[in-house]
């Protein structure tokens, strides 16, 4: 059955009287869920602004599918408006949403998509609904659909559980990390007296990566995938990632629970859980011999911002900061006992957290394999129990 007999494209346009809504551009959507839920006055928003959507709509980016720029709308959206660059898909009866949303989500979909868009004339690989309504996909009766993405939904959900999680762990550590070396809550506002005055580069290495091009693998035996900031911010490596030998020496191999800190374009200081890979160059992997992750991770982190702002002052294409800035960035260094107890309270946490996206990681890995086979009918959501 063809996609456009079970969905169609919505263009309906937004109330306009409606004094403050919410926009959603293609860079608010990513991997399911609406990133962006502020409100706005109506009067300043851009005319690309014009459609409306609704609980069970699928919000679908038109350009470069293989960004997976969409959102199953789990949520009322009466205040919402959608840019005309993503499509508002609308599940007839002979679908159901969720199903449907696991269809147009699978590789297989996304592929034969991005193929489209590439082979169009144009500045952006870009599709349409037309393209995409004549794509053949198997629609299995309703009860079985629902079988299906009922099971599917088990990973989505567990996944976004975990992600929340690590969001209130990540606050609470910083709210840690605060008291103690900002406000010295423990110590009456204070700084101790045993405690000592150091900068980045003296609890640290932030090793700068290589440029990968000069390290080209012989074949795909031999290889292993390059982090770079687009991977670093995606959490993951893709099949559009490219590939360095894995004869690199072992300080440019990355692992899960690294400390990656993104030095130019756009900076971020982040674990890495995405696996073995290879550091690119404007990546610095932070590691210490004497020093814990929690330490260096949180102090590094700390400086974001500030070096965010100076390598926005940068007269360069690309923002970045030098070593300058990291010896220039001031660290408190609590006593032996200090540091013993603050590590109790902050090791674990980030353990969690690493812990968590490696589930992730998995999970997503089995949800992918699973999602093509239950889809086309080589096995049913019994037979993956067994």
């Amino acid at each position: 059955m063809k996609l456009g007999e079970v969905c169609d494209s919505i263009s309906a346009t937004f109330d306009k009287t409606k004094q403050q809504v919410v926009p959603v551009n293609t860079s608010d959507v990513l991997n399911g869920k609406v990133t962006n839920h502020v409100l706005v006055n109506n009067k300043g928003l851009k005319g690309q602004f014009k459609k409306t959507f609704q609980k069970d709509d699928i919000l679908y980016s038109e350009i470069r599918p293989k960004n997976k720029r969409f959102a199953f709308i789990d949520f009322n959206a009466n205040d919402y408006v959608a840019s005309t660059k993503l499509m508002v898909i609308r599940a007839n009866e002979k679908v159901l949403p969720q199903y449907l949303y696991q269809v147009l989500k699978s590789e297989e979909i996304i592929n034969q998509l991005q193929f489209l868009a590439e082979s169009r004339s144009g500045t952006f690989p870009q599709i349409t609904f037309s393209e995409l309504a004549q794509i053949n996909v198997r629609i299995p009766k309703l009860d079985e659909q629902k079988e299906i993405a009922d099971f599917l939904r088990l990973f989505d959900d567990k996944i976004e559980n975990n992600k929340k999680i690590n969001h209130h762990l990540e606050q609470m550590a910083q709210a840690i990390f605060k008291s103690w070396f900002i406000d010295f809550e423990s110590f009456d506002g204070r700084m101790p007296s045993d405690w000592k005055i150091a900068n980045l580069t003296d609890i640290a290495e932030y090793l700068n990566g290589l440029a990968m091009q000069k390290y080209r693998p012989l074949d795909d035996r031999e290889s292993l995938p390059v982090l770079k900031i687009k991977e670093l911010r995606q959490g993951t490596f893709d099949s559009s990632s490219d590939s360095c030998s894995s004869k690199i020496k072992t300080q440019y191999v990355v692992k899960d629970g690294d400390v990656i800190f993104s030095w130019s374009g756009s900076l971020l200081v982040d674990f890495w859980t995405g696996g073995i890979g290879g550091l690119n160059q404007h990546l610095f992997k932070v590691s210490s011999q004497d020093y814990d992750k929690w330490f260096y991770y949180s102090w590094t982190k700390y400086y974001l911002d500030e070096f965010t702002a100076i390598a926005a002052d940068k007269a360069t294409t690309m923002g970045h900061i030098t070593r300058s800035s990291l010896e220039k960035a001031k660290v408190l260094i609590p006593s032996n006992q200090d540091y013993k107890t603050l590590g109790s309270l902050l090791a674990p946490i980030y353990n969690q957290i690493i812990y968590n996206r490696i589930e992730n990681r998995k999970l997503t890995e089995a949800r992918d394999t699973l999602l093509p086979k239950l889809l086309s009918g080589e096995i049913s959501v019994n037979q993956t129990a067994k």
